[in-house]
């Protein structure tokens, strides 16, 4: 399916998803949490936004992004390894952007996400030595309780601790790092 946005279509997606993952960013910084407050009226805008702007294949397009966006990170919630609050902002991101950009957003977001990763363990190790490091970050879902090596799950605090950062910062790059590409090429072209 190929899809175009009108110029006065893209800069509304534009705008409006540049706000909506600011605030997101910003809650997920603070909180470690997206509020379902942000998400679910967020989505149901995106709906109106490709209905009043793009029609019903605007709409078709947008439910084909929140397939790829939604279902992606819901199988990665479902893994372990990603908040139910990631799953919802990406779902909402994605009715407003269709397939195309949020397969492209996430691809970009990856890319961000293995640099950041990569630099904050090099910082790490740089400053805090190897042997920290690996305490901070290992993933063992178990902590030592004593000598005899008893062990007690890991809490869901030790476990954002033990996370890099919080994931709606990567995603803001690339939306807009994606949203921008679209401009220049629209303008382009």
């Amino acid at each position: 399916m190929d899809f175009e946005l009108t110029q006065l279509s893209l800069y509304v997606m534009a705008i409006s998803v540049g706000i909506f993952t600011i605030i997101a960013a910003i809650t997920d910084y603070k909180a470690r949490k997206i509020y379902n407050v942000l998400t679910v009226p967020f989505f149901g805008l995106g709906i109106i936004y490709q209905l009043a702007f793009n029609g019903w294949e605007g709409l078709l397009y947008g439910f084909l992004g929140f397939a790829a966006g939604f279902g992606a990170f819901f199988l990665i919630w479902m893994a372990g390894s990603g908040a139910a609050g990631d799953v919802k902002m990406m779902g909402a991101l994605s009715m407003w952007m269709g397939f195309r950009a949020t397969v492209a957003v996430m691809i970009v977001g990856t890319v961000f996400v293995v640099l950041a990763s990569s630099a904050m363990l090099f910082w790490s190790v740089v400053t805090k030595g190897t042997r920290k490091t690996k305490e901070k970050y290992l993933a063992t879902g178990k902590q030592f309780t004593g000598k005899k090596k008893k062990y007690k799950p890991e809490t869901d605090a030790q476990k954002r601790e033990r996370g890099f950062m919080p994931f709606a910062l990567p995603v803001v790059l690339a939306t807009w790092s994606v949203t921008t590409w679209m401009i220049i090429k629209a303008a382009v072209l």
